[in-house]
């Protein structure tokens, strides 16, 4: 008899606007508690003080809450929006699933955190704590100690932006992507709800 695989301790969902890859991402989480976990927790990159004068944003945060307590389970919500790596390592344990939501908010956090004004013409100097956060989180997601599910965008299939602060967005996510997907052991694609496998070392 062939032995069971060992759950995969890293997986990375993603696709585009409305695709549903959150949904799916707490659906996995929720399956990760059903066999075993004893709690979810849930990183937030959106935060809801320093969006207090952004309608939409709430309410997206208040979508996504809602959707949470419909599924049931013990879900504890924190809200990182900078330091990534550090909440990972807080809040990694064996027993717990931790579900990241999302990376490219995260990104955009980073990238406008010091208040910047970009030019929309010639090359895009990051604040320093861009790479320095980039580089911490990517180390804690290799020594993470239980399942850790992440999410993020695909921004880079449509039209290509115009303003120089766009177009380094764009490349930066897809840069982002590829590094996280390379440290996961498991990677899904999510279109119209629908999830796609990449990748599962698993199997």
């Amino acid at each position: 008899m062939k032995p069971a695989s060992r759950p995969p301790q890293r997986t990375l969902v993603f696709g585009g606007a409305r695709s549903g890859k959150s949904a799916h991402a707490e659906q996995l989480a929720l399956a990760a508690w059903q066999g075993g976990a004893s709690e979810i927790v849930y990183l937030a990159t959106a935060s809801r003080r320093a969006s207090s004068d952004d309608a939409e944003m709430q309410a997206r945060i208040d979508h996504h809450q809602q959707r949470r307590l419909d599924l049931g389970g013990p879900w504890r919500t924190v809200e990182e929006p900078l330091a990534l790596g550090q909440a990972l390592r807080e809040h990694s344990r064996p027993d717990r699933v931790v579900l990241v939501d999302c990376l490219t908010v995260w990104l955009a956090n980073l990238l406008f955190a010091d208040g910047i004004a970009f030019p929309e013409l010639g090359p895009i100097d990051p604040p320093a704590a861009f790479t320095l956060q980039r580089v911490d989180f990517l180390r804690a997601l290799q020594e993470v100690a239980g399942p850790v599910i992440i999410v993020s965008n695909e921004v880079g299939m449509g039209i290509i932006p115009q303003g120089a602060i766009s177009r380094w967005f764009v490349d930066e996510a897809g840069r982002l992507n590829q590094s996280v997907a390379a440290l996961c052991e498991r990677v899904q694609w999510v279109a119209a709800g629908l999830p796609l496998s990449l990748k599962d070392s698993a199997c």
